[in-house]
């Protein structure tokens, strides 16, 4: 009564013809907390319940399809992984009853390594000779009877014959030393010489110089046939030849 009051006299109006509502926006907020506490709750309680309504749900699996080319690759491998698994048995009963077999052989090849190169058999004979200096060289070559090839010159040097280098010895004060391999049985003795562009192991042409001189020391050149000296050739205009 006190408000009507209060707000009559305010508007200054009789108090008779005053009415105050009051409004209940609190009271309806708390009740709008109240339900949705209820239905949290209720929420809450099916949850721990294990309602079907809210059980957890689970991926679904779906199949996949292979294209056309995946097809072929999964079926060219399983064809791959057949025949190694059908050679493998091959190869398994064949070193147990055919040891010998060519698949053994090949695999044991495989194994162990490549084998040791054939040997070779050539002979001295088996060789043509070429110039051991320049045709265009003023030099002049001499032949002992035993079979020693000498001369003394500044010139380059070349191998008889194709080959090997197998031994460098000696310096350049007092000349170096060369033997070339041409096979299991020919070789060539070089002596003398000033400087050498091979080193052992590398192969050696007859049309590339070995070696130089510059005429220091006698250059002496001796071919051995299993280790005895060779005196089986002659020097002509022509060049070196066997007789």
């Amino acid at each position: 009564m006190n408000e009507e009051l209060s707000y009559a006299e305010m508007l200054e109006i009789p108090v008779e013809t005053v009415t105050v509502n009051r409004k209940e926006k609190k009271r309806r907020a708390r009740n709008d907390d109240d339900i949705a506490d209820r239905v949290v709750d209720q929420v809450n309680d099916r949850v721990e319940s294990r309602d079907p309504a809210y059980a957890e749900s689970t991926p679904i699996e779906r199949g996949t399809t292979l294209t056309r080319k995946e097809k072929i690759a999964r079926r060219v491998l399983w064809g791959e992984f057949a025949a190694v698994c059908a050679l493998c048995a091959v190869i398994f009963l064949t070193n147990i009853f055919v040891t010998n077999s060519a698949i053994n052989t090949f695999v044991r090849d495989l194994w162990n390594g490549s084998e040791t190169e054939a040997a070779d058999t050539r002979t001295y004979s088996d060789f043509t000779l070429s110039p051991v200096v320049n045709e265009y060289t003023d030099v002049e070559l001499a032949v002992s009877d035993t079979g020693v090839m000498s001369f003394t010159a500044a010139c380059s040097v070349y191998s008889p014959c194709a080959g090997e280098v197998s031994a460098v010895n000696g310096d350049a004060e007092n000349g170096y030393t060369v033997e070339l391999k041409h096979s299991d049985s020919f070789s060539t003795v070089m002596s003398g010489l000033t400087s050498v562009y091979f080193a052992v192991g590398d192969d050696v042409k007859n049309n590339v110089p070995l070696a130089y001189t510059d005429g220091t020391h006698p250059v002496r050149v001796t071919f051995y046939e299993n280790g005895t000296l060779l005196n089986c050739y002659t020097v002509s205009e022509d060049g070196l030849a066997w007789s």
